[in-house]
């Protein structure tokens, strides 16, 4: 293996978190634009309305689950729910506009769809609090049992 790789396999776990918090960060952030009308409100300015469906809910999955993202708590379960928010918004709001999404200008649900349904098989990286509460399935488990098998990257 050369020195390049090795050093980049020893980063990719603070390259996961940081991905994992700008990710959480941005997702939050709609879901405060449409709650409390800041970063320029919804759809340009205002709120949704309290209950409506279903923007009002997106709202809120945005800002828990992209809180939960960024700070690394229950990371697998947040970004479940927030990747099918994502799909759902995609399939019922865009694609029945066109077929792709620069047509739909659903580009960015489906980034974050992807981007979520990334965190749920990586898990949150390093800088997460789930390995602070040595959570199920975190690094700090993985690391305690030591090197009874070591992991192989996907290569393709």
């Amino acid at each position: 293996m050369s020195t390049l790789t090795h050093r980049l396999d020893q980063a990719q776990p603070y390259a996961l978190g940081l991905f994992r918090i700008v990710i959480g960060l941005l997702f939050a952030c709609h879901g405060a634009a449409s709650l409390f009308g800041v970063l320029g409100g919804a759809m340009g300015g205002g709120t949704v309305p309290a209950g409506t469906w279903p923007g009002w809910y997106a709202a809120v999955i945005q800002l828990v689950g992209g809180g939960l993202v960024l700070v690394g708590l229950g990371t697998r379960g947040a970004a479940l729910v927030s990747s099918g928010s994502m799909a759902y918004a995609y399939f019922w709001a865009h694609q029945p506009e066109a077929l792709f999404p620069l047509q739909n200008h659903g580009e960015t649900a489906a980034l974050f769809c992807w981007a979520f349904a990334l965190l749920i098989f990586t898990g949150p990286g390093a800088l997460a609090l789930d390995g602070l509460f040595g959570g199920k399935g975190s690094r700090a488990q993985e690391s305690e049992r030591g090197s009874e098998k070591q992991s192989t990257p996907v290569a393709a």
